[in-house]
């Protein structure tokens, strides 16, 4: 059978990958599996290439969006692309996994817009912004100007969230993070 796609957006520093990690690792009665995006950013951390993102250069990745390889991408900042395969994502499909995409609001929304009723779009609202600036000062990733880029770009993301299928506002993450198994589990066993 068919997999099905989950879209996931919201701002840095709301809760998206601690929720999705935990779909992921705590339910693997739910089939999921993430969509590997491509990204012309350095890895971070512990990142590794094929397994977070397949890392390209800016040059490379521009060569695939002429070649109209991309489901979704998108230039978050200069010479730093984000974006989806078309071949991956439907080979996934096809194998039966329901996909999971981690993916800023611009790439979620077209996502969404390219798979109609076939995928299901949520978006992880942190409470508040103050609430966002006091998440990404205590992650201690990013440096004061970062953040604040961070947080005017996520004003901006939250002008989006009522296009997606729904709203989960993380305000409390257990709460949260059983919210999302429910609406999870309903859409991908109503292929059944």
């Amino acid at each position: 059978m068919r997999g099905r796609l989950i879209i996931f957006s919201a701002p840095s520093g709301s809760g998206k990958s601690t929720i999705v990690n935990w779909l992921m690792n705590e339910h693997p009665e739910l089939k999921m599996y993430f969509s590997i995006s491509c990204t012309s950013r350095q890895p971070r951390g512990t990142e590794k290439d094929g397994v977070e993102y397949f890392f390209i250069s800016p040059e490379e990745f521009r060569q695939k969006i002429a070649n109209d390889e991309f489901l979704e991408y998108e230039e978050v900042y200069e010479n730093r692309f984000y974006g989806t395969l078309k071949s991956q994502v439907e080979k996934q499909l096809n194998a039966g996994q329901n996909v999971v995409f981690d993916v800023d609001v611009k790439g979620g929304l077209n996502i969404k817009k390219f798979y109609g009723k076939d995928a299901l779009s949520v978006f992880i609202q942190p409470p508040s912004i103050e609430e966002l600036r006091k998440r990404l000062e205590g992650r201690a990733m990013d440096t004061p100007e970062a953040i604040k880029t961070r947080l005017a770009k996520a004003s901006y993301e939250l002008t989006f969230a009522n296009q997606f299928d729904k709203i989960i506002v993380n305000d409390e993450l257990s709460k949260a993070k059983e919210e999302a198994y429910s609406l999870i589990s309903c859409f991908v066993n109503a292929n059944e």
